[in-house]
C-alpha cells in the first residue's frame, strides 16, 4: 500500500496561499492600496476550516501478507542441477509479515459512516480511525468499489453524534472555484491546503472505469487519499484520490472523485445493491477533422459509432452517427464523461440526451436501466485434458462486461481466471482472452466450446485462436 501511495496517486490536502484571498483580476496602479482596517488584515479561511476539518479523519490499516521463504541453497547451481527449478518452492516455508499504511477519510453521517478510497483499505485486516479530536475507533468495512476507488466504513461503538460534512453538488463546480483539501499527508497529522479547481472531467488518470475527476492545485500528497475536497461554502465536492507526480510529492496536479459519484456508490454499498445504469452504445470524441466533416461549429460531444439492439440507447432512439453533446443539460465531450454522467443517474428514471443529428439538435428520452444478464453467463470451470483445462470461462453479456470493466457491447466467450500449474497456464491462456476458434470451429458460446472440447479430447492435436488486446493469436498443441 505504501508503495502505491508514493508511486501512483494520492489524495489531497491544503496549503494556505495569501494571494488567493485578495481581489481576483489585474488591478491598475490606483487600485492597489494598503488594508484600511484590522478586519481586512485578518481575512482568513479559518472559519471554513473549523467548520469542515472535524469531519475529516485519519485512517490506519494493517494487513498480514504471506510470502514464500525460499531455501538459502536455492541459487546454488549444484542443488538446482539435482533438484530442479522447483527446489526453492518445495523446501521454502511460508512467512507472514505485517504491512501498515495510512490514509484519510470523511465522516458523511453522524452515526460514524465514513467514505474513503478503496486503495486505502484494500486487503486490510484491521482498520483504525483517529478523529480530529484524537478519539480513536475501530472500523468495519461496509463495502468497497474498486472501479470508482471508493469505500465505505462504519465506526464501532459510537455513543455520541459525530461531526459530519455536508455533501455538495459537483455538477455545480466550476473551474476557478476556491477549494480546500484536508487530509493526513505522510502521516504528519491533519493538514489543510488551499487552491482552486484547475479542470473538470479529467479522464485517463488512473485505472478506474468511471473517470471524470475534479483537478485541483491544492497540495495533495501520499496519505491524503480519501480526504476531503471542500468548496468555499463548506460542502464536500470530492474525495481526493490521486496525484500526478514523478517524485512522490505534490506537483500541483491532484484529482478528486466528484461527490455526485460518491453519493451513488455510497448508497449502493450501504444498501448492498450497487448497480448503475448503462448506455448500450459506443462512441468516440469528436476531433477537429470529425467536426468539419459533420458540419459542427467546433469539436465537442461524443460521436456514436454503435448501438446495441434492445439497449436503453436503442429504445431511446439513439443512432450511429448521432453526436451526444449533453446529458440532462450537462455537457459531455468524451466517452468517459458520457459513461460517468449516465452512471451517476438514478435507475428507473429517464435521461434527457441532447443530440446533434444531421446538423439539427434533437432531444431523446432514454430509460435508465441496469445492464442485462442476456445471454446467460454459463460460468464454467474447464476440466479434462485440453488447452483450457484449469480456466474459468463465461459468455460475455452486458452485465458481466460492465462488472469486469470491458466494453458492454462485447460478446463471445471470455476467460475469467486461470489456475496455477494448470494446462491452461502452460498453454499461456490469460484472463481477459476471448476464445475465437478451437480446432477450426468458431466459438460463440460456452456450450459450443464444451462440445468442441469433448470431441477434441478423443485425439491429441489442438489448434486454438484467442483474441488478446485486439489481436488474434494462434497456437497448436499436442497433449
Amino acid at each position: 500500500m505504501q508503495a502505491r501511495l508514493i508511486a501512483t496517486v494520492m489524495t489531497g490536502i491544503m496549503i494556505v496561499s495569501g494571494a488567493m484571498f485578495g481581489q481576483i483580476g489585474v488591478a491598475s496602479a490606483q487600485d492597489r492600496r494598503l488594508p484600511e482596517s484590522q478586519t481586512e488584515i485578518k481575512m482568513s479561511l479559518s472559519p471554513l476550516v473549523k467548520q469542515t476539518a472535524p469531519a475529516v479523519v485519519n485512517i490506519y490499516t494493517k494487513k498480514v501478507v504471506t510470502t514464500q521463504q525460499r531455501s538459502p541453497f536455492f541459487n546454488d547451481p549444484f542443488f538446482r542441477q539435482f533438484f530442479g527449478e522447483r527446489f526453492g518452492g518445495a523446501f521454502g516455508a511460508p512467512r507472514q509479515r505485517v504491512e501498515r499504511s495510512l490514509g484519510s477519510g470523511v465522516i458523511v453521517s453522524s452515526d460514524g459512516t465514513i467514505v474513503t478510497n478503496h486503495h486505502v483499505i484494500d486487503g486490510a485486516s484491521e482498520i483504525r480511525v483517529v478523529l480530529h479530536d484524537n478519539r480513536e475507533f475501530d472500523a468495519d468495512l461496509v463495502g468497497s468499489d474498486e472501479r470508482t476507488d471508493l469505500a465505505v466504513l462504519r465506526l464501532r461503538d459510537v455513543k455520541d453524534e459525530l461531526p459530519a460534512i455536508t455533501l455538495g453538488d459537483s455538477d455545480a463546480v466550476e473551474v476557478g472555484d476556491l477549494v480546500l483539501a484536508i487530509g493526513n499527508p505522510f502521516g504528519v497529522g491533519q493538514t489543510v491546503t488551499s487552491g482552486i479547481v484547475s479542470a473538470l472531467a479529467r479522464a485517463g488518470v488512473t485505472g478506474q472505469d468511471y473517470q471524470s475527476f475534479i483537478q485541483t492545485d491544492a497540495a495533495i500528497n501520499p496519505g491524503n487519499s480519501g480526504g476531503a475536497l471542500v468548496d468555499i461554502d463548506g460542502n464536500l465536492i470530492g474525495v481526493n484520490s490521486a496525484i500526478f507526480t514523478k517524485s512522490g510529492g505534490s506537483n500541483g496536479i491532484g484529482f478528486a472523485v466528484p461527490v455526485n459519484m460518491v453519493k451513488v456508490v455510497m448508497r449502493g454499498l450501504i444498501s448492498g445493491d450497487l448497480r448503475r445504469p448503462w448506455l448500450g452504445a459506443a462512441g468516440q470524441s469528436v476531433t477537429a477533422d470529425l467536426a468539419a466533416s459533420l458540419d459542427l461549429d467546433r469539436p465537442h460531444g461524443v460521436l456514436i459509432n454503435e448501438v446495441r439492439d434492445g439497449s436503453p440507447a436503442d429504445r431511446g432512439g439513439l443512432k450511429p452517427g448521432d453526436v451526444v453533446v449533453a446529458v440532462n443539460g450537462l455537457p459531455v465531450d468524451n466517452p468517459n464523461e458520457l459513461k460517468f454522467r449516465i452512471a451517476t443517474l438514478e435507475l428507473d428514471h429517464n435521461a434527457e440526451l441532447s443530440v446533434l443529428r444531421k446538423g439539427q439538435e434533437v432531444m431523446l428520452r432514454m430509460p435508465l436501466e441496469v445492464a442485462p444478464e442476456l445471454p446467460a453467463r454459463d460460468e464454467t470451470e474447464v476440466e479434462g485434458r485440453n488447452p483450457f483445462s484449469g480456466s474459468k470461462i463465461a459468455n460475455v453479456n452486458p452485465a458481466l462486461a460492465d462488472e469486469i470493466g470491458i466494453d458492454t457491447l462485447s460478446n463471445g466467450v471470455i476467460v475469467l481466471a486461470v489456475q496455477r500449474d494448470s494446462l491452461a497456464r502452460r498453454a499461456r491462456i490469460q484472463p481477459g482472452d476471448y476464445i475465437v476458434e478451437v480446432n477450426g470451429v468458431p466459438i460463440d458460446t460456452v456450450a459450443r466450446l464444451k462440445d468442441v472440447i469433448k470431441a477434441g479430447e478423443r485425439g491429441r492435436d489442438w489448434s486454438i485462436a484467442v483474441k488478446r488486446d485486439g489481436k488474434v493469436l494462434t497456437a497448436e498443441f499436442q497433449l
